[in-house]
C-alpha cells in the first residue's frame, strides 16, 4: 500500500510538510510506503474548462507543459492520497486549488478513476481561514467518491512561523491520529 501527499505550501521544509511527515511517520510505522510531491512555489495553471478530458478520456489533462499529469499518475499509482496546503486568504494555496481542479475534472472525466481511494487534507494556520481549505480539500474528496478518514480533531496546526507545528501538541497529536486511522482504513479496504 501506498500513499502520496502533495505539499502546497512553497516553504519545502515548513509546518505543512513537517504535518504530513508525522502523519507518514504513523503509516510508515504500519508498513505502509509514503511519498511526499513538492507543489507550492511551482509555476501551476489553473483548469482551462477546455473538456477536453471528457472527449479523450485518457486520464490526463489536456494542458501538458506543467506537472499536473504527472501528479494525476501518482495519485492513480496511490492506495491514499494527501493534499497538505497553508491558509491564503481563508483559502488553499494556489497550487492546490490548481491541481484538485484539473485533476478533478480529469477523474469525473473518466468514471470516478480515484473512487474508494483514501484521502485526507493537512491545514496549517496562522489563526483564520483553515475549515475553510479543509472543507474545499474534503469536497474534491467527496465529488471524486473517496473515503475520508477523521481524526481527534480536524486535521489543522495553529502553525505560522517555521517550527510552530512542533510546538503544537494538539496538531501533533491530531496527525498522529490521523495516521492511525488512515493505516487502519487502507487496510481494511485492501483485505
Amino acid at each position: 500500500m501506498k500513499v502520496v501527499a502533495f505539499n502546497g505550501s512553497p516553504r519545502v521544509d515548513g509546518n505543512t510538510s513537517k504535518m504530513i511527515e508525522e502523519v507518514f511517520t504513523v503509516l510508515n510505522d504500519g508498513g505502509i510506503d509514503t511519498e511526499i510531491v513538492q507543489i507550492g512555489g511551482n509555476p501551476v495553471m489553473g483548469c482551462t474548462a477546455c473538456n477536453i478530458c471528457f472527449e479523450t478520456k485518457n486520464r490526463r489533462c489536456a494542458i501538458v507543459d506543467d506537472y499536473v499529469n504527472g501528479c494525476i499518475e501518482k495519485m492513480l499509482e496511490a492506495d491514499g492520497i494527501i493534499f497538505g496546503t497553508p491558509t491564503y486568504f481563508a483559502d488553499l494555496s494556489p497550487e492546490v486549488k490548481a491541481l484538485i481542479d484539473r485533476a478533478g475534472m480529469v477523474a469525473l472525466a473518466n468514471n470516478a478513476m480515484f473512487k474508494k481511494k483514501v484521502g485526507a487534507a493537512v491545514v496549517a494556520v496562522r489563526r483564520g481561514g483553515s475549515v475553510h481549505a479543509f472543507d474545499s480539500i474534503n469536497h474534491f474528496f467527496l465529488i471524486s467518491q473517496m473515503i475520508i478518514p477523521g481524526s481527534s480533531y480536524w486535521n489543522l496546526s495553529l502553525a505560522w512561523r517555521k517550527g510552530d507545528f512542533e510546538k503544537d501538541k494538539e496538531g501533533i497529536r491530531t496527525m498522529r491520529v490521523l495516521g492511525e486511522n488512515m493505516a487502519w482504513l487502507l487496510r481494511k479496504i485492501n483485505q
